[in-house]
């Protein structure tokens, strides 16, 4: 089928090679097999069949057609079912018995998906993750001494530095990161039957080891509980996490696209030579990336609520996740498109430092209003903010600067006198009021590149 015939757009738009050999249809089929393929060789190794027939399943298994699957399933209406029939097609009949032996489908659905998601976080989320911290923790101790204005409700607010705020977003990403790792680790496979007590196992060996050495040869842990399905909670866990993450990025997105704003123009994404920006306005060039990653933080932000509801299945297990938990790939999926997105606006993300600057003097030294009113409380102003407040209104109605409506009433003059030179100076160049922006700069982004090793 052609791609311009699917439906999803991320079948379209959104589509990633790389990350579809985990999360793919065919991919789920071949993680299943191999958990066939394990569970044939914990049963060779309790002496169930001896070489030759464990050496037909792992072959069959390897081999076997996903198409002949696909085919067989819409025959029978059973995927695992389908699946188990087409090993058994390619093996012997002294080896038919022992395909699919002493398993419940879920003990295949939940291990494999455990395996594919889990590879998706190891070779391709957590990998993306951590580069943009690197290009990011990059841009903070470039830009760390770059003075901007900060900005609270959409006003200037007092001096920071352009590498402080882009410090914020380091920070608060690498302890997603850290999480999301944690998380990646603890999610476990189930191998304990039709109601997760082990029935058909113990008929024949000690259940708990036998599921511990089957999960074993994948490289997974066994839940401490499961029914016919795993625990829905690490799985729950681990994906939230992916969604509190895309959620700083998509903040991080937003920031970006205002700072874009014509009338601030402090920062822009990259914009190639034939790129066109709107179909009528030759002119445009729109923050598509910045507006695109948010865009795609609330198709994920919402599926997290079905995930949520999935935690609830009626005892021993029912089938209101049967069709919902399919689409948990999607979202691992559109987090992949973020973070190489992300990564490569950010990596490429032209700073207009000269453009600070101006909007920086923009507010005619009204940014100074916090240290002047803090220095005449200081020096025993007995309402400073609210002198200051009215001097604030009064610059800005007469177009004056702060200081110099400071400077025209006579009232402040004893406080000004009393002032060291360097608090007179601060007060004249506010944008030096910017705290430990820039320190506080260079030790979170160096903090995370030493931690993550980036």
């Amino acid at each position: 089928m052609d791609r311009s015939d699917c439906i999803s757009p991320i079948d379209v738009r959104y589509w990633n090679p790389t990350i579809a050999q985990f999360l793919s249809e065919e991919a789920f089929i071949r993680y299943k097999l191999q958990v066939e393929a394990a569970l044939a060789t914990v049963l060779h190794a309790y002496g169930f069949f001896g070489e030759d027939i464990l050496a037909e399943i792992t072959q069959a298994c390897a081999t076997v057609m996903v198409a002949e699957i696909v085919a067989e399933e819409a025959r029978i209406k059973h995927d695992i079912r389908a699946l188990a029939n087409c090993i058994r097609a390619r093996v012997s009949d002294r080896a038919k018995p022992f395909v699919h032996y002493m398993a419940t489908s879920q003990d295949i659905i939940d291990t494999a998906n455990v395996l594919r998601f889990r590879d998706t976080m190891t070779h391709v989320l957590l990998p993306g993750a951590r580069e943009l911290m690197r290009v990011l923790a990059d841009i903070a101790l470039r830009e760390a001494a770059t003075p901007q204005v900060g900005r609270t409700h959409g006003q200037h607010a007092v001096p920071i530095t352009f590498g402080f705020a882009i410090a914020g977003y380091v920070s608060r990403l690498g302890f997603s990161v850290q999480e999301l790792e944690w998380h990646t680790k603890n999610i476990r496979g189930k191998f304990s039957g039709a109601v997760g007590a082990h029935n058909a196992q113990a008929l024949f060996v000690d259940p708990e080891l036998f599921e511990f050495r089957v999960l074993g040869e994948l490289g997974l842990d066994a839940c401490q509980h499961s029914t016919q399905i795993a625990p829905p909670e690490p799985m729950a866990r681990m994906l939230g996490e992916v969604v509190v993450m895309l959620g700083i990025i998509a903040n991080l997105a937003d920031d970006m696209r205002h700072l874009q704003r014509s009338e601030i123009g402090e920062v822009s994404e990259e914009f190639s030579e034939d790129q066109v920006g709107s179909s009528t306005m030759p002119q445009k060039q729109n923050p598509i990336t910045f507006e695109n990653n948010k865009s795609i933080w609330k198709i994920v932000m919402p599926r997290m609520m079905t995930v949520y509801m999935d935690q609830i299945s009626e005892h021993q297990r029912d089938l209101t996740n049967s069709a919902s938990m399919r689409t948990y790939g999607e979202l691992l999926a559109y987090a992949s498109v973020v973070l190489g997105r992300m990564t490569h606006a950010m990596g490429h993300l032209s700073v207009n430092r000269a453009r600070m600057k101006e909007n920086l003097s923009a507010s005619r030294g009204s940014i100074g209003a916090e240290p002047l009113y803090l220095l005449l409380a200081f020096l025993g102003h007995p309402d400073a903010h609210e002198a200051v407040r009215k001097l604030s209104l009064r610059a800005r109605a007469e177009g004056r600067t702060l200081m110099e409506a400071v400077a025209a009433e006579p009232c402040m003059a004893p406080y000004v006198e009393r002032m060291t030179d360097e608090q007179k100076a601060l007060l004249q160049n506010p944008e030096a009021y910017s705290g430990i922006s820039e320190k506080k700069a260079r030790d979170i982004a160096c903090y995370w590149k030493k931690t993550l090793k980036l």
